[in-house]
C-alpha cells in the first residue's frame, strides 16, 4: 500500500484503470435499455468525490488503519450488477479533499423490485481520515421529486466495516445481502401507501419531525404545518407516503420561513452535510413506519 499523505491524489495509472471500468458499465447499462440512464460516468463521479478516487489515506491516520479505496469496492459491487449514480462530497479543506467523508448511491442495473414511484438504492458511505466507518444502508430514490431517502429498518442492518483489515469481498457480501431485502422495503412503501392520516395525524407527524430538525427553542417561530406545504401536484393527499415525502422534502431541501436569532426573517438551510443527511433521513423514515404499524 502507498505510504499515506496529506491531500493524497489519485494515482492516474490506477486511475485511469478503474475508470474506464466505470464506463464501460455505465455504457453497457444505458446500450441495452435498462432504466436508469442517470449512471454516472466516471469523470462525472470524480467531479463530484474527488476523495472516491484517492489512493492512500491521510497522513494523520494511524499505523493500524486499513485504507479501503472507493473506486476499487465500487469497480467490485460494479462487476456484480451495481452502477452509482449519485454522488456527493463533505466540503473541507484543501489538504483533506482526498480524504474527505463521500456518499455514492448505486442501483442493480437491473431492477425486479418494482414500487409505484421510487427505485431502490444502496447508499455507499466512505472516508480516507480515519474518522468514518466504511458503511452500506438501503435508500429509495423517488422520481417524481428526486428525493434521496435513506431507510432505517429494525430488521435491515446497517452494515459498517471499521478500517482494520481487507473487507472487500464481506464489503461485496453485505451490499447483496442488503439488496436482497429491497423487497422488504417496498412492502413497507405499499403499507404507506395504503395508510391514511387524519389532520391530527399529519400535523403531528410534522411536529414530531420539526423537533428533530431544531430541537428545543431553536424552531424560530415555525409552526409543524409549515412542514405540510406541498410543492407538486403528485404529493396531494393524506396518505402516509406522500405525508412523509412531503415533510421529508421541507426538512432537508430548506426553504421555509422561520426568524433568526436575532428575531429576523430568514429561511431554512437545505441539508448539506453527509452526517445530518443520514441522522435525518433515517429518523423519519423510523418514524413514519411506526406510525404505518399502528394503524
Amino acid at each position: 500500500m502507498a505510504p499515506a499523505v496529506a491531500g493524497n491524489p489519485p494515482d492516474m495509472t490506477f486511475e485511469n484503470s478503474i475508470m474506464k471500468t466505470l464506463d464501460a458499465l455505465v455504457d453497457s447499462t444505458t446500450a441495452r435499455g435498462s432504466a436508469f440512464v442517470d449512471a454516472l460516468a466516471s469523470s462525472e463521479l470524480h467531479d463530484r468525490t474527488p476523495a472516491a478516487f484517492a489512493s492512500a489515506a491521510h497522513a494523520t491516520t494511524s499505523p493500524t488503519y486499513a485504507f479501503l479505496p472507493t473506486q476499487r469496492v465500487l469497480q467490485a459491487l460494479g462487476q456484480a450488477g451495481f452502477v452509482p449514480v449519485g454522488a456527493a462530497q463533505t466540503r473541507t479543506s484543501p489538504d483533506r479533499r482526498y480524504a474527505a467523508r463521500h456518499v455514492i448511491r448505486l442501483r442493480r442495473r437491473y431492477e425486479t423490485v418494482q414500487l409505484t414511484d421510487s427505485i431502490p438504492e444502496i447508499v455507499f458511505i466512505n472516508g480516507h481520515d480515519g474518522r468514518t466507518a466504511t458503511q452500506f444502508r438501503l435508500g429509495l430514490f423517488r422520481v417524481v421529486c428526486t428525493n434521496g431517502l435513506i431507510v432505517s429498518i429494525g430488521a435491515i442492518p446497517v452494515w459498517r466495516f471499521p478500517h482494520r483489515s481487507d473487507v472487500l469481498d464481506d464489503v461485496v457480501a453485505a451490499v447483496l445481502a442488503q439488496s436482497e431485502l429491497f423487497a422488504q422495503v417496498g412492502a413497507y412503501v405499499e403499507r404507506m401507501e395504503r395508510t391514511r392520516l387524519e389532520e391530527p395525524q399529519r400535523l403531528a407527524f410534522a411536529e414530531e419531525a420539526l423537533e428533530l430538525r431544531f430541537p428545543g427553542h431553536r424552531r424560530g417561530g415555525m409552526h409543524a404545518s409549515q412542514l405540510l406545504a406541498v410543492r407538486r401536484p403528485e404529493d396531494v393527499g393524506t396518505d402516509l407516503w406522500r405525508t412523509y415525502n412531503v415533510i421529508q422534502e421541507n426538512v432537508l431541501k430548506g426553504g421555509l420561513t422561520r426568524r433568526s436569532a436575532s428575531n429576523r426573517p430568514t429561511q431554512t438551510r437545505r441539508i448539506t452535510a453527509i452526517r445530518e443527511d443520514v441522522r435525518l433521513n433515517t429518523a423519519l423514515w423510523d418514524m413514519a413506519t411506526a406510525l404505518a404499524e399502528t394503524h
